[in-house]
């Protein structure tokens, strides 16, 4: 696939993508932006919901762990269903009973404006970096794949990709991206399936042959169950990018229906990209491709140079594409949402006409402020992007989630004041726990560091409780 090839087919994607954004996005107001007015069906958030929680960084990373991981990502994934039905049962009547914009309002109306805040401040670094470390991953294909052929350098490559993504976001914001999440929805899950298609055909296997294949790749780590139902708690439940869509339902009901379908359909898909990883191997193997210095190139590598039919590298391009702007683009909005509701209580100090000023500045301070972090990542990051974006999450959404949950399952109060400082201590503590595992017992604590994270900051928080008060 040449890269004047790539180049028409992103290009036509982001033609389709910028109509359906105008169409959906052109009378939104503020309520709009940030809730979508609630008026969103379901059903249309379930389909926009399957691809809004997988990104560039899933139909890359996912395919190319199998050769070190196997299927274990599948037992993560049944946790991160149950961590949905607790999503749906417990998280969601909460916050539409409070009618909260942000979700870290929340921690406002339970501790105060301290816990509010740092709340937010951690989500805020939170997506940032792991909005940035997704897009980073596919600026990094698209420069292997298009820009270094003409000599463009990866600055450029992230402030082009950065300034698209605000475009089509600067003004319909969640109202647009509920559309665009379907087009993307669509988008990714029929290259999936084709690509399975092509490249099965390319092996010369049957289904059958191809069911003894993956049946001969499997394999289980159960620690990564737990882990899983943390983590789709912390980075679901409790993350403004993902629960906007959510939230964007007319009931807490609709919203409930919306997040079980999703958490259905999410085991199919997860299910076919590893399928999708023994192909790629076995489809290099067979075919005497040397394997790629990262797992994360084997799919760009297969489908654009693997001598596969020209239309298993379009439908790559079209995947990865649809995949990244819809994940950065959500997590613009989230920032844009959080920054301006949580930081500046532009939703409680302003008028309307003040507030949309405001917000579309806020939007345009975010999208530099992701490019900026894409180019710091392009100096150190070497592991697995899909590894790394979950070990930042271990350490920045584990303050997130206890909070929450010493709110949820405690009537206590706490001395709101000292809050930061618990929120800060905890990432530490947990990071001393995983080197002291490491040295004195060989044992490396993965993505469960979380639920410890999680345990620090609710004993902190025990400590800060306000005596003989509930």
């Amino acid at each position: 696939m040449t890269p004047a090839a790539v180049t028409a087919t992103v290009l036509g994607y982001i033609a389709v993508l910028f109509a359906v954004a105008w169409a959906s996005g052109r009378r939104a107001d503020n309520a709009g932006f940030f809730t979508g007015n609630r008026r969103t069906p379901w059903y249309m958030a379930a389909f926009a919901m399957i691809g809004a929680a997988m990104s560039g960084v899933t139909f890359i990373s996912v395919p190319g762990s199998v050769a070190a991981d196997s299927f274990s990502y599948m037992q993560m994934v049944a946790g991160f269903t149950v961590g949905q039905l607790i999503v749906a049962f417990v998280l969601i009547p909460t916050f539409y009973r409070l009618r909260v914009v942000s979700l870290y309002e929340y921690l406002d109306n339970r501790f105060g404006v301290k816990s509010h805040r740092t709340g937010a401040w951690f989500f805020f670094i939170s997506k940032m970096l792991g909005a940035a470390l997704r897009v980073y991953v596919v600026c990094a294909v698209m420069q292997l794949l298009v820009f270094s052929h003409y000599g463009f350098p990866f600055w450029g490559n992230a402030l082009v990709t950065m300034f698209f993504v605000w475009l089509y976001t600067r003004q319909g914001g969640v109202k647009s991206l509920i559309w665009t999440d379907t087009l993307k929805t669509f988008c990714l899950v029929a290259s999936l399936v084709l690509s399975i298609v092509f490249i099965m055909r390319g092996l010369g296997l049957s289904f059958a042959d191809t069911a003894r294949e993956v049946s001969a790749s499997d394999r289980y780590f159960w620690k990564m169950f737990a882990a899983g139902i943390v983590l789709l708690v912390a980075m679901t439940g409790l993350d403004q990018d993902m629960m906007q869509r959510n939230l964007s339902c007319a009931t807490p009901r609709d919203s409930q229906k919306n997040i079980v379908l999703t958490a259905v359909s999410q085991i199919f898909v997860i299910f076919l990209f590893l399928v999708l990883g023994v192909l790629l191997y076995l489809y290099m193997e067979r075919s005497g491709m040397a394997a790629p210095a990262k797992s994360d190139q084997v799919f760009s590598l297969v489908a654009v140079e693997g001598g596969l039919p020209l239309i298993v590298g379009i439908l790559f391009v079209v995947g990865l594409i649809s995949s990244t702007y819809s994940a950065a683009g959500s997590a613009l909005t989230a920032l844009t949402t959080s920054f301006t509701v949580d930081m500046l209580e532009g939703t409680k100090r302003y008028g309307d006409a003040r507030l949309t000023r405001i917000r579309r500045g806020v939007h345009v301070a975010m999208a530099l402020g992701m490019a900026g972090v894409i180019l710091a990542f392009e100096y150190w990051a070497d592991d697995s992007v899909i590894n790394l974006v979950y070990k930042v999450a271990s350490y920045t959404y584990g303050p997130i989630l206890g909070m929450f949950a010493f709110g949820m399952f405690t009537r206590l109060k706490v001395r709101d004041r000292w809050v930061p400082l618990v929120a800060l201590a905890a990432p530490v503590l947990s990071a001393l726990v995983q080197w002291w595992a490491l040295k004195a017992w060989d044992y490396q604590i993965g993505f469960e560091l979380l639920i410890y994270n999680a345990a620090f900051t609710m004993i902190g928080m025990l400590l800060l409780v306000k005596r003989h008060e509930k």
